[in-house]
């Protein structure tokens, strides 16, 4: 990195890129189908997106194949949502560099979620735009009613995360 310090986006700029994206991965999806990661998986999959479930414990999730990693996935994917535990979510930024994978998006609804200061910071040194929380579900449309509630309380109280661009190399 240049020393640069990376720009912050408005969410909904950076909510809008991040969908716009055709392939993308959602790492974290569960067997049993009642994480928030398979919510996700569920409504990328309804809004049209190629979406990819990622868990290194599972050979199929939402009747779709599930990868162990990243780089199993064929074809790669152009974004990566993170729904895992937060020691976990630095590994995937670091699996996303290697990919090429230029955006990312940690979830977090509630207490921590998926993010930590570590998988952030990874994303700055390898350049890598990411949204540091909130859930792309308060972003997809159409956006149910608790979730359009849950965006308008964290904009409300100053919740909202605040994205950064991949810091120019």
């Amino acid at each position: 990195m240049n020393g640069t310090k990376p720009r912050t986006r408005d969410i909904k700029q950076a909510a809008r890129e991040f969908l716009a994206r055709d392939r993308i991965a959602v790492v974290g999806v569960s067997r049993d189908g009642t994480s928030p990661a398979n919510l996700i998986y569920r409504k990328l999959r309804q809004t049209g997106h190629q979406v990819f479930s990622v868990n290194p414990n599972a050979q199929q999730a939402e009747g779709d194949p599930c990868y162990r990693d990243l780089a199993a996935v064929p074809g790669g994917v152009e974004g990566v949502v993170i729904v895992t535990k937060p020691e976990v979510s630095a590994s995937v930024v670091d699996q996303c560099a290697v990919l090429g994978v230029r955006q990312v998006w940690i979830h977090r609804s509630f207490g921590q979620g998926s993010v930590s200061r570590e998988a952030i910071d990874r994303c700055r040194l390898h350049g890598i735009s990411v949204i540091p929380g909130g859930c792309p579900m308060m972003h997809c449309v159409p956006v149910d009613p608790g979730h359009a509630c849950m965006r308008a309380v964290l904009r409300l109280t100053g919740g909202l995360p605040v994205p950064e661009s991949a810091s120019r190399r």
